[in-house]
């Protein structure tokens, strides 16, 4: 199968080309290709001709979208609009990465994949918007939404956390914002067994479980040898954001798991991470 990824320097993109390796791969991402430069862009992935399209490049710097909305709605909703054209001169289906930002955390419950966005926040919007466009230019896709990805090599929540542990020696963690960790490998290994089934729609892929981001910081503390490090426990009214996260947004695996594709408990993917047996 030949297969574009955009974005496939980044975290889940190097992720999907060791999933996908026995696929023909062309790889998609700055400062070779801009997926904002629609001329440029289309016509490169319509002359690969590609069965399928990952699309995993995004500005993904929450904060830094709610500082530049134009910068943000250029990249994630523009440049998914391209990339939905490229799939239709291409006759490609889209495997389009949005996350669980796109709903407001206000349910109560986790979501499901039919739930109604609500975006709050510049990033939100502009990932919900770019779900629209997807939709409304094609009939072949997949909309895989993720939550907290993180991988070996890549900047994140993990190295974030050690990081800070390390500079600080203590550390003040949110404890009402509450999703699942994802592994990029495990969403990755998802991903290529969704395309295998061509059966499109929406999908929510996240490692099993949750937990709010004290309790993961914790985690990562104590698998990474640093469990005498204190962590306070705060309320993200006590943490000053540009952008306002979903406090409780879980997603529900159902479509996924109808097709047999789950992925793991969080916390054994993160023992993966830190090199140790789950």
């Amino acid at each position: 199968m030949r297969i574009a990824i955009t974005g496939h320097k980044g975290q889940l993109g190097r992720a999907l080309q060791h999933a996908l390796a026995e696929h023909e791969i062309l790889g998609l991402d700055l400062p070779e290709h801009d997926i904002t430069d629609p001329a440029t862009i289309v016509t490169t992935v319509a002359d690969f001709r590609p069965e399928v399209v990952i699309h995993a490049a995004a500005m993904t710097n929450v904060d830094g979208c709610e500082r530049d909305p134009e910068l943000a709605f250029r990249v994630n909703v523009l440049g998914t609009q391209h990339m939905a054209l490229a799939c239709q001169r291409a006759g490609a289906a889209l495997v389009h990465i949005s996350t669980n930002d796109v709903f407001d955390g206000k349910l109560g419950r986790p979501y499901y994949e039919w739930d109604r966005p609500a975006p709050q926040s510049v990033y939100a919007r502009s990932k919900a918007a770019a779900e629209f466009y997807v939709r409304s230019l094609l009939q072949r896709f997949y909309i895989v939404r993720t939550a907290w990805l993180y991988a070996r090599g890549g900047e994140n929540f993990v190295t974030k956390i050690v990081a800070a542990a390390d500079r600080f020696g203590s550390l003040k963690v949110v404890t009402d914002e509450v999703s699942a960790p994802t592994y990029a490998p495990d969403l990755a290994r998802a991903i290529a067994q969704l395309i295998a089934t061509g059966h499109f729609g929406f999908y929510h892929f996240t490692n099993s479980g949750f937990c709010s981001r004290y309790d993961w910081a914790c985690r990562i503390l104590a698998l990474s040898g640093r469990e005498d490090v204190p962590v306070e426990a705060i309320t993200t009214a006590e943490w000053q954001r540009a952008a306002p996260p979903p406090l409780y947004a879980p997603l529900v695996n159902f479509a996924g798991a109808a097709l047999g594709i789950t992925l793991r408990p969080w916390e054994e993917a993160l023992q993966e991470y830190f090199g140790e047996q789950p």
